[in-house]
């Protein structure tokens, strides 16, 4: 695999930074291939054949396509200026992910000045818990609150199923606006909570350094949390269901939490409820794409197939080739760029995406970083990381 900087950018302009060309061609990949990039102008419209589906669905399918599809986790968000004017009108998180017309020009911010290959939904994965009877919020600079922590079988008896119809429908709607303003030239995400990180948050009372009630729950009582976790996995697989309905072509799972737990109680209390949501959702919508993200999932990286989703979304502590020979060729992978990379230099940038791509070979991947956009992250630099990985040719 070779690596050919074109347009308006020498090779030698690189190459103190960049994948040196020999090191990319003695690299071992599914099919011979070469990556070409131009890495100067504008983040620049692909140029490939014209296809029915967003190139996204067509990495994650396996079809050949002519470079890794990219988006980027927290794409939309508090790193951009726009959103931050957002911000400043409607300081509320829970506004701004509630209000069809908030979470649409939010979630297209990223769209208009990026292009994203995936346009994802503006929410949050606690947006369900409202209409579940567990009363929320989340608070600027401090994160999500549960006002009224989950601890017996009683709190949990009082917890509904999730209707969303009834309980979101700005979410529906916001997706179909989506779907119309992109089209196919970009491919609309949606997204929901796995079962343990949701129940993470209700018994913990909102974010964990040490997950202890949680855990005391899960070994002292596991009757307890096994019906909580079951009511979340009842309600996410209708959550999933309910926004490919309304427009979502993918949807990712963030199991954020799970691996908090031990390889063997991820088997018993992440696992199995991870595998009833894909599995109803593939009875009705078979061709859906579901994507797994599980932060520092590297001790538990072959159980992540296990759940039967199509594509496991891997964090930066997980070498992106290492990632690869683990979870085997039928499974697409995503990522796994680390954020803080996006404070380097625009060559440092260039060569952490270069080195990505070439490790992940040229068949069901999906560019992105190892986790979301972090606060304070220069914007110029977001638009250079899209440039580059837009220009890649295989």
């Amino acid at each position: 695999m070779s690596c050919i900087y074109g347009g308006s950018c020498s090779v030698s302009s690189f190459s103190a930074h960049s994948i040196s060309q020999s090191r990319l061609q003695s690299s071992s990949i599914s099919k011979p291939s070469s990556i070409q990039c131009s890495a100067g102008g504008l983040v620049a419209e692909s140029k490939g054949v014209i296809t029915a589906e967003p190139l996204l669905l067509n990495a994650v399918k396996g079809l050949d396509v002519e470079r890794p599809p990219v988006w980027l986790m927290r794409q939309a968000g508090r790193y951009m200026k726009s959103y931050q004017a957002i911000c400043e009108k409607h300081p509320s998180f829970r506004e701004r992910s509630e209000n069809v017309d908030l979470v649409v020009e939010i979630s297209l911010q990223p769209w208009k000045v990026f292009k994203p290959d995936g346009v994802i939904l503006f929410s949050d994965i606690l947006t369900p818990l409202a209409g579940m009877n567990i009363p929320f919020d989340i608070v600027k600079g401090k994160g999500p609150v549960i006002f009224d922590p989950l601890s017996t079988q009683q709190d949990v008896d009082v917890v509904r199923e999730f209707i969303p119809e009834e309980s979101v429908p700005y979410v529906g709607e916001a997706l179909t606006i989506l779907r119309k303003e992109v089209g196919n030239e970009a491919a609309v995400l949606g997204f929901v909570g796995a079962p343990f990180t949701l129940a993470s948050y209700c018994v913990e009372g909102g974010s964990s350094k040490h997950f202890s009630k949680i855990k005391r729950l899960a070994f002292s009582q596991p009757k307890v949390l096994h019906a909580l976790l079951q009511k979340f996995a009842t309600s996410m697989a209708k959550y999933v269901k309910y926004q490919a309905d309304h427009g979502a072509q993918a949807v990712q799972i963030f199991d954020s939490w799970a691996t908090e737990l031990s390889p063997v109680d991820f088997e018993e209390f992440s696992l199995p409820y991870l595998k009833q949501i894909v599995d109803s959702v593939k009875l009705t919508h078979p061709n859906l794409p579901i994507i797994l993200y599980a932060s520092g999932s590297g001790g538990l990286l072959e159980r992540l197939p296990l759940t039967g989703v199509d594509v496991v979304s891997l964090d930066w502590t997980v070498d992106m080739a290492e990632g690869r020979r683990r979870l085997g060729s039928d499974i697409a992978v995503q990522g796994n760029v680390d954020p803080g990379v996006l404070f380097g230099s625009k060559e440092f940038i260039t060569s952490r995406i270069m080195d990505t791509v070439k490790k992940a070979g040229n068949r069901k991947h999906i560019l992105n970083l190892g986790h979301g956009i972090v606060v304070g992250t220069p914007e110029e630099n977001v638009a250079h990381f899209f440039e580059v990985a837009k220009n890649i040719r295989y």
